[in-house]
């Protein structure tokens, strides 16, 4: 498969800066030696400073988001999906002639021009998967591209906060590939990895469609056994597959004598063809890290790192940020932050947690109101499953921070729908009197878990009711 070619422009503007698929292409580019700036709405707000602060400090100039850092055709623009056309810095692009693009567009340009594009796609557990692989293949002395939505503990420094990218030499470009626009049909991986297919922000018919088009372009597909959508492609892929699965001795990976504990979980991981093992203990907790760990060393071994090392480099491995982060004790409560926001990933996270003692005290913040109304059941029947008699959710109303939106479904109608079927259930519209009311409920035994996506005030969210238990 012949390589894309990057853009040749020298100077990027990135409108929307600070999102979470935004900020990591804005370092790789800077590290590559283009001219980077950007803007950002949280910026314009005066959220976020840190953030921002660190932009600052790799030598990207930020601007109000009116139009006026875009002076020059020379530039190309690239916005986030947050990004409207009738944002300043989308209609002064326009006038002045600049190329608009969208991140899709931008990513998938540098992904395909790598000579090894490994993918990472699926419905959850793609930046832990990602992350995974950054570590193994770095540890492993490949020198890995990545680009990850999430925040990787092992890569951050004091001079490096924000380490959601790792630029490297290597021949791998690692990159996690989203579904929820459509834009994982730009990728050409050559190592495709789908962890797992659920209803999330498209139609069922729509996601099989744009999962099967990705394996069919890889030369090696990564997938799921345990997954009932990944385990059909396994079926029609029309290339060579390396299958996972927790249990399963049909997968090519499986494992055995899994043990949980409350901040890490160890396994012993079986190759079939091999018939190789090794016994790998991990500082992050839950099965469904152990099926992320699983993709991510099928990943390695596709990329032709040996079983032994690929189970040694994934070693240390220390997770991302907000993925069942524990932020701190106080008065014998608990306090976690999750990334949390579809009923897969919150179904993994409480199962995780209901492995150990403790009532769960649960503030979900809904990415959006369109997901909230596409998956409106769904939320409920997820809550009902996985909620223990004596946990409580409280909910605020999603995410808002401006443009256009259908708000006729609200988080009301989600606790409405859990205290229906017999269990607690509050909803709020601002998220400050979520948090009174989980300063009121908290007993020592207590873990309060904050989830959410598309929101980073969440952690200092999360940062200030544990100071206010304190």
């Amino acid at each position: 498969m012949s390589q894309a070619k990057i853009s040749s422009a020298k100077s990027y503007f990135m409108s929307g800066i600070g999102g979470s698929g935004m900020l990591p292409l804005a370092l790789i580019l800077r590290a590559r030696g283009f001219e980077v700036a950007g803007s950002d709405r949280s910026l314009d707000q005066g959220r976020l400073g840190a953030k921002f602060e660190y932009l600052n400090a790799q030598g990207i100039a930020l601007f109000p988001q009116d139009g006026s850092g875009i002076v020059s055709a020379e530039q190309i623009l690239v916005r986030s999906a947050a990004v409207e056309d009738t944002v300043g810095d989308v209609v002064t692009a326009k006038a002045v002639g600049a190329r608009d693009m969208k991140r899709p567009e931008l990513l998938a340009e540098l992904f395909n021009a790598a000579k090894v594009r490994i993918g990472v796609a699926g419905t959850s557990g793609k930046s832990t998967t990602t992350a995974m692989i950054a570590w193994m293949l770095h540890r492993a002395g490949r020198d890995p591209t990545v680009m990850n939505g999430a925040v990787m503990k092992n890569f951050v420094t004091p001079d490096a906060l924000f380490a959601s990218a790792l630029v490297g030499n290597g021949d791998a470009f690692v990159s996690e590939v989203d579904e929820s626009d459509g834009s994982i049909a730009r990728y050409e991986p050559t190592i495709a990895v789908v962890n797992n297919i659920a209803l999330d922000h498209k139609s069922m018919d729509e996601l099989r469609a744009l999962f099967a088009a990705f394996v069919g372009k890889s030369d090696v597909a990564v997938l799921n056994l345990d997954n009932e959508e990944t385990a059909k492609l396994v079926m029609s892929a029309k290339v060579r597959t390396r299958t996972f699965s927790l249990r399963s001795g049909l997968a090519d990976l499986h494992c055995a004598a899994i043990r949980l504990k409350p901040a890490g979980v160890t396994f012993d991981v079986l190759e079939k063809d091999t018939r190789q093992s090794a016994s790998i203990d991990l500082d992050v907790p839950g099965e469904h890290n152990v099926s992320n760990a699983l993709a991510a060393l099928s990943a390695a071994r596709a990329y032709g790192l040996s079983l032994k090392d690929a189970a040694e480099a994934i070693e240390g491995f220390c997770g991302t940020k907000r993925r069942l982060e524990v932020v701190g004790t106080a008065g014998g409560i608990s306090l976690i932050d999750d990334f949390a926001h579809n009923p897969d990933k919150i179904a993994a996270t409480l199962k995780t947690l209901h492995a150990f003692p403790g009532r769960l005290l649960i503030m979900f913040q809904p990415h959006g109101y369109g997901p909230l109304k596409l998956m409106r059941h769904e939320f409920v029947d997820c809550f009902v499953a996985n909620m223990a008699e004596d946990d409580v959710l409280i909910m605020p109303d999603p995410v808002y921070f401006g443009g256009t939106v259908d708000r006729a479904v609200t988080s009301e109608h989600i606790a409405a729908g859990v205290r229906a079927r017999g269990l607690q259930a509050l909803a709020f519209a601002e998220r400050a009197a979520c948090g009174d009311k989980l300063i009121e409920f908290a007993e020592a035994g207590d873990r309060i878990l904050i989830m959410g996506a598309r929101d980073d005030t969440l952690s200092t969210f999360a940062a200030e009711l544990l100071e206010r238990l304190s």
